[in-house]
């Protein structure tokens, strides 16, 4: 069994072992029965989106990878940046790292339809690298956008660059001594875990990422009551 199928399979046992009861709280939409709302403006900013020549990213993109989901995702993931992958298929999340996501979603009881998942930056950087500086603040507002019109009830920052870039936090912080804390983004909680492809990487990364995913259901099905706070400071 590799590394992938060992990890599908414990995320699986830990979902019937341990996620019934809050799952059974949570009130989600059934994906198929909900009714279709009007999505004109997320649409016409995806327009927006796919014309975008604000950096050099632009010109060696195959796609714009926009976002992929539910317009009214209660549940909201957001990775760093598209892979070949994704860049490939204009569509977050469809390699390896996004077939793992796709099996920590359905052991968490939702459908990948029923949630919406998108990244800090729309175009892939050369090579995988990491996000510049000014490719994160010439795309940052389009994430910014995505999030008011979606209004998701808690937000997942899928690793370190993802939370660096969302949250201001200094690029020397880890996933480690981050997680296990509900931050305050855009008054709605936001929870920080590591990235699929840590996971794939290591499987010493499954038990505290399952461990997230626990907290992210018990803030949605109201187990933990949670306010906005101002200070997102560490200690």
């Amino acid at each position: 069994m590799n590394l992938q199928q060992e990890i599908t399979t414990y995320f699986r046992q830990l979902a019937e072992q341990e996620s019934s009861i809050i799952l059974d709280d949570i009130k989600r939409s059934d994906p198929h029965s909900v009714e279709q709302i009007d999505a004109s403006e997320l649409q016409a900013l995806e327009k927006t989106v796919s014309q975008c020549k604000k950096c050099e990213l632009s010109q060696t993109r195959k796609n714009v990878v926009f976002g992929q989901g539910n317009p009214q995702a209660r549940l909201m993931f957001i990775g760093e940046a598209p892979g070949a992958d994704e860049d490939r298929q204009g569509q977050p999340f469809v390699g390896r790292a996004g077939q793992l996501l796709n099996k920590i979603i359905a052991a968490m009881g939702f459908e990948r339809e029923e949630i919406y998942i998108a990244n800090i930056l729309k175009c892939r950087p050369p090579d995988n690298r990491d996000p510049l500086p000014h490719e994160v603040e010439a795309c940052i507002s389009y994430l910014k956008e995505q999030i008011r019109l979606i209004q998701p009830e808690v937000i997942v920052s899928l690793g370190k660059v993802s939370a660096v870039n969302l949250m201001n936090f200094s690029p020397s912080v880890s996933v480690k001594s981050i997680r296990e804390r509900i931050f305050t983004y855009e008054n709605r909680p936001l929870v920080v875990t590591y990235h699929p492809a840590a996971l794939l990487r290591s499987a010493s990364y499954k038990r505290p990422t399952w461990e997230d995913m626990q907290m992210v259901m018990k803030l949605l099905s109201g187990e933990i009551q949670w306010k906005p706070e101002t200070d997102n400071t560490l200690i």
